[in-house]
């Protein structure tokens, strides 16, 4: 079996020797692990790999004769999903369930960072702004959030504001498992979700269906006073109409690590909004993360082996 592997700096950057031994070690004997970083590489050894962990382009993958197995470094396979790979027979996984942790984390660094009046304090360091910050703080404390997207980072947000005290709504397309303090609704109650709402959680992936789901029309749905939290995918959300709804009072702030366009130009007004906190799609950042990616590929490797069913598996025509 060849696997290749192209490092993604923000992911999965190098494998060390005990990881490489792992790997070759799950995938069996005669199992050789090649190293592609650069396109042209990448382009040689796909024609002739079995298995590859990483990304590569649209353009790269058609080059591949015997690919069987693709292992996706990234939670979404927005980037991927060209049509000759959902066509084709290849195997798709990808980091699916396992971002969530630090996702719902980020979540709430953003979240907090709005209803306590930390991104006013560390924009204008300024004692005189003491008591209008306090004027503008708010509690979570049985407040009502609505999470729209019920996969693993839905729960993990979820499971984060029980311990807040918030109450929590949820809604998902699919047949989800429900979870113990969470009322779960189908995607058709999505307007009162948003009507209840005192935060919105986005925690979808991109999909054609899911591209600029919130526009004007959603906003309005929503509470005055609601915060918007977005950790998933920027394109989610229609920016032009984000900004106005925030400039016309329709919801009152936002919480963003992804936008619409990305990146956010250089003097965008979301930057300095006085009530939007923007970082720079780092939500995905954390140590482990490369350690647990590495962990389901090794198992996965396992089960291709046995015939067993794959973790993580994404389902090609829908998009997740």
């Amino acid at each position: 079996m060849k696997i290749v592997y192209t490092p993604i700096s923000t992911l999965v950057p190098s494998l060390t020797p005990e990881q490489d031994a792992e790997i070759l070690a799950a995938a069996g004997t005669d199992s050789v692990l090649v190293v592609a970083k650069t396109p042209d590489r990448q382009r040689e050894e796909i024609v002739d790999a079995d298995v590859l962990f990483g990304r590569v382009s649209s353009e790269i993958f058609v080059a591949a004769r015997r690919l069987r197995y693709y292992h996706c470094l990234g939670a979404g396979v927005d980037s991927v999903l060209s049509p000759e790979l959902v066509e084709s027979d290849v195997i798709l996984a990808s980091e699916k369930g396992e971002v969530g942790i630090h996702l719902a984390e980020h979540a709430f660094a953003l979240l907090l960072a709005l209803t306590r009046g930390l991104h006013t304090a560390l924009r204008e360091p300024d004692f005189r702004l003491r008591e209008p910050i306090r004027r503008e703080q708010r509690e979570l404390w049985e407040q009502t959030m609505g999470i729209v997207g019920f996969g693993g980072t839905g729960r993990a947000v979820a499971r984060r504001a029980l311990g807040f005290g918030l109450k929590v709504l949820a809604v998902d397309v699919e047949n989800v498992p429900p979870e113990p303090g969470v009322t779960l609704w189908k995607a058709d109650r999505l307007h009162d979700l948003l009507a209840a709402s005192d935060v919105v959680v986005i925690a979808l992936p991109l999909t054609k269906a899911t591209r600029h789901l919130f526009t004007r029309d959603l906003f309005r749905r929503m509470q005055r006073h609601a915060i918007l939290i977005n950790v998933t995918r920027g394109e989610i959300v229609y920016g032009e109409d984000l900004m106005t709804a925030l400039d016309e009072g329709l919801i009152w702030g936002a919480g963003l690590d992804v936008t619409d366009p990305e990146p956010l130009p250089a003097g965008h007004p979301l930057w300095r909004h006085p009530r939007v906190v923007v970082t720079p799609h780092t939500a995905g950042g954390s140590p482990r993360r490369a350690g647990r990616a590495i962990a389901t590929f090794c198992e996965n490797l396992r089960r291709l082996a046995d015939g067993r069913p794959l973790l993580a598996l994404i389902d090609k025509r829908k998009g997740y």
